[in-house]
């Protein structure tokens, strides 16, 4: 008997590809189980023991054990056949405390058939928990990498692949490609040998789900990285990837070898690396970019094979106006935004799309705009007004803050006039904060007195903006005021808040 049970660790790990710790625990939990019911019918006791087999590996022998839990005090009596007081006389020779377990040897039942029946299905959740958490460790590690399987089988538009090898039917190791995450319009059957990128893995109650994805850039990436060894060697980088899957994608690489061509290195030799990508992609057309770090020359390298004439940057909205020949005006945008959209993505800027002409009108209209606004608040006449906004000025504050070597290189200014200029555009931007600091003052508030402003003060309630914070309740906490008056202050406070939305 004892070699039969040997013999059922081994076959089974075997057979499962599981260790023989979790097959010796299945069996121990087994016989465990079995014993708890031999007790309720030997003794027609409706309540279980706590039992523990404990099996040696050497031998195959096993020895069973009843066990108890010293509690302080045995709450219900279901639990009576499981728990001991502190002082019962075993427990106090042995020396435990509560929450300490007491055991006694008692004897074991025979790995029978019957028993062997019990276990069954005790072993084949431990197998499949087993298998399971084998499966979930295996892939954790692997999410971002590339995967490979044979389709299994298609449901609903969902793509399931067989990742185990092929002699083991039974294998757990099975990956989903959700059919939102699949390349529109591609034709898979069962069969078909299919690669992924894993996004994910989850362990779920049906067994372990291994999400994969064709849709994402990053699947885009990691196909270049297997057709293009330079990659690997850090030779060359693949900064970024846009894709609209099946159709068209753009990806950026950079060169870390002055002597390597990175466009070159991801074509290959008559195209032939960008074209193993292409038909893992169902044929998409991949647009390779050199990167820049100049952000501007970068999406001038973006929107090829669009030629860009002229490029308007503006860094606080992050943004780009673009401007092309006529002629070239569809190209640049693409089939529906398709190239634009793209350019976009890679790039990480929005960028406008429009003809020389109208580009020049936007110019036109833009400086026009921020003539009118030097003219007023720097008090100069039109063509020293027309010089700063034709040179890229967009604020008072570029005015104030512009660096002497900048100004100097306009040859339109003197000396003079630069600072003039300056010393104009500081006093106006003083004006202006003077005046917001005097709005933003409490002093402006009528229901509060100078002392409510001291006490204010004392709780860090320095302007409006902070007295907008705090609620009547709050305020009222601070200084003695009715509800009537707190309310009206608080509504004054915030009453920047409404002229802005």
């Amino acid at each position: 008997m004892n070699k039969e049970i040997l013999m059922v660790i081994e076959t089974v790990s075997n057979e499962k590809n599981v260790s023989k710790e979790v097959i010796v625990d299945a069996i121990e939990h087994a016989l465990a189980s079995s014993v708890k019911k031999k007790y309720r019918l030997d003794r027609k006791s409706i309540h279980d023991i706590d039992a523990r087999v404990s099996i040696d590996l050497e031998t195959g022998e096993y020895k069973t054990f009843r066990k108890w839990e010293i509690v302080e005090e045995i709450e219900e009596e279901e639990n009576s056949d499981r728990q001991l007081l502190p002082n019962d006389e075993k427990i106090i020779k042995e020396d435990l405390n509560v929450g300490d377990f007491y055991e006694e040897e008692i004897d074991s039942i025979e790995f029978g058939r019957i028993v062997a029946m019990a276990a069954k299905n005790v072993i084949v959740q431990k197998v499949r928990e087993a298998e399971r958490s084998r499966v979930v460790d295996m892939y954790l590690p692997k999410i971002g990498q590339l995967i490979f399987g044979i389709v299994k089988r298609v449901e609903k538009g969902n793509v399931f692949i067989d990742l185990g090898l092929p002699d083991k039917s039974n294998s757990m190791e099975e990956a989903m490609i959700l059919k939102d995450a699949l390349i529109p319009r591609e034709a898979i059957r069962p069969g078909d040998r299919l690669r992924g990128y894993l996004r994910d893995v989850q362990s779920e109650i049906r067994g372990p789900q291994l999400y994969i994805t064709r849709k994402a850039p990053e699947f885009l990436v990691e196909l270049f990285k297997l057709e293009v060894p330079e990659v690997g060697q850090g030779l060359i980088e693949i900064l970024g990837a846009a894709r609209d899957p099946g159709l068209r994608a753009k990806i950026s690489v950079k060169s870390n070898d002055p002597k390597l061509d990175a466009i070159g290195a991801c074509v290959g030799m008559r195209g032939s690396r960008v074209q193993s990508v292409s038909n893992e992609l169902s044929g998409e057309r991949i647009d390779i970019i050199m990167w820049d770090e100049d952000p501007a020359k970068f999406v001038i390298n973006a929107m090829s094979p669009a030629e860009v004439l002229s490029i308007v940057v503006d860094e606080e909205k992050k943004s780009m106006d673009i401007a092309v020949a006529e002629e070239q005006l569809s190209q640049a945008i693409g089939r529906g935004g398709q190239n634009v959209r793209l350019a976009s993505e890679l790039t990480g800027w929005d960028l406008n799309v429009m003809s020389k002409d109208d580009a020049d009108q936007k110019i036109m209209e833009e400086n026009q705009n921020l003539s009118a606004v030097f003219k007023e608040e720097l008090n100069v006449d039109q063509d020293v007004a027309d010089v700063l906004a034709r040179e890229g000025f967009s604020s008072i504050d570029e005015v104030a803050y512009c660096s002497m070597d900048e100004f100097n290189s306009i040859d339109d200014f003197d000396q003079e006039l630069i600072q003039e200029l300056r010393k104009r555009a500081v006093e106006k931007i003083e004006t202006k904060n003077k005046e917001i600091e005097e709005q933003n003052s409490l002093s402006g508030i009528k229901e509060l007195s100078k002392n409510h402003i001291e006490v204010l003060g004392k709780n860090d309630i320095n302007n409006r903006e902070d007295l907008a914070d705090l609620s009547v309740d709050e305020l009222l906490e601070m200084i003695e005021l009715s509800k009537e008056d707190a309310g009206k202050i608080i509504m004054d406070a915030r009453e920047p808040w409404f002229n802005q939305d």
